[in-house]
């Protein structure tokens, strides 16, 4: 079997590494502290960065720079040990003769980071909806949809959050935006939605209500509660309007439990009437005496005083008529 020269170096370092033990080393060379754990701010490692180096200056300056591996991402850890140490020296040229290894028989590296948890993000968003809240009658908000946490790397003493309103399919939602900025730079985004609740006026019956009654300030009351949606935009006190059918007390009012009140009687029977002819450019009038009564809208008979003629009127909103064509 062929094994490359490259290879055979890298065999020949480890095996060197391993076999030389730590008492035939020399003390005035290089000697290194293995602490237990390190955190380190970037993913690059080195050993002057996992240990504690001391010794000549040269040797220290080189071993220092020797590249231990990497860490890809916030959270994942790196054991280096003794034997690993040891091998990248002696392939570094440092012949392991001249290195003292102390303190823990192997390393954990673990990066540097900052973790922003969901929590903390649902936390911001409320925050900013308490001073920025999406309409006057939301009386409250809560989160429907948690983002993911965010792991920060490195240490950012100057981290950044800016939150704002973004649209939301719904009318009942709150959807706030929250963009992360680290050194300056925007580094990412993350949604939170919320559900929101609406402060909405009810008529509610005081007392049992008859058919066909006014509603006045005396039968019903204007209480406050919490609605999923918001008041419509055309609601009114009720007062003036009339019921449809019965309401017992406790009875919230609604669209079809109550309408206006009935129209008044504008003609009567025998009552002397304007009979109206109206038509752009032209007006013809005339006298009549009312056959019926009704109220605006109504067809009624009137008989016209000069012809004694019987025709069929509607009655205008001003208590005349019209000939109905």
């Amino acid at each position: 079997m062929l094994i490359s020269a490259g290879l055979t170096a890298v065999l020949f370092c480890q095996a060197a590494a391993n076999n030389v033990p730590e008492s035939s080393q020399d003390k005035s060379g290089l000697r290194i502290y293995l602490p237990r754990e390190v955190s380190v701010g970037n993913g690059e490692l080195n050993l002057g960065q996992v240990g504690i180096l001391r010794g000549e200056d040269a040797l220290v300056a080189k071993a220092g720079g020797i590249a231990l591996g990497r860490i890809s991402s916030p959270g994942q850890s790196l054991v280096i040990d003794r034997p690993t140490v040891l091998s990248r020296l002696a392939c570094s040229g440092i012949p392991v003769s001249k290195v003292i290894l102390t303190g823990a028989q192997e390393t954990t590296v673990r990066q540097q980071h900052r973790v922003v948890s969901a929590d903390e993000f649902v936390s911001l968003a409320s925050s900013f909806l308490e001073n920025h809240r999406p309409g006057t009658s939301v009386s409250r908000w809560t989160a429907t949809r948690k983002p993911e946490g965010l792991a920060i790397p490195g240490t950012h003493n100057d981290i950044r959050f800016s939150p704002r309103l973004s649209e939301s399919s719904a009318t009942n939602q709150a959807r706030v935006e929250i963009t992360v900025f680290a050194a300056g730079k925007k580094i990412a985004v993350r949604d939170v939605m919320f559900a929101l609740k609406y402060n909405c006026r009810q008529a509610v019956t005081k007392t049992d209500i008859a058919a066909g009654q006014t509603i006045t300030p005396e039968n019903v009351e204007i209480k406050t509660t919490e609605s999923n949606y918001p008041e419509p935009a055309d609601w009114t006190l009720p007062y003036g309007l009339v019921t449809r059918h019965r309401l017992p007390a406790n009875t919230v009012l609604r669209p079809n439990t109550v309408g206006p009140s009935a129209l008044p009687v504008l003609v009567t029977r025998n009552q002397t009437v304007a009979i109206k002819v109206e038509r752009p450019g032209l007006l013809i009038t005339a006298v009549g005496q009312a056959m019926d009564e009704g109220k605006a809208g109504d067809y009624i008979k009137v008989r016209n005083v000069d012809s004694q003629r019987v025709i069929l009127t509607k009655i205008n909103a001003d208590g005349s008529v019209e000939p109905a064509l």
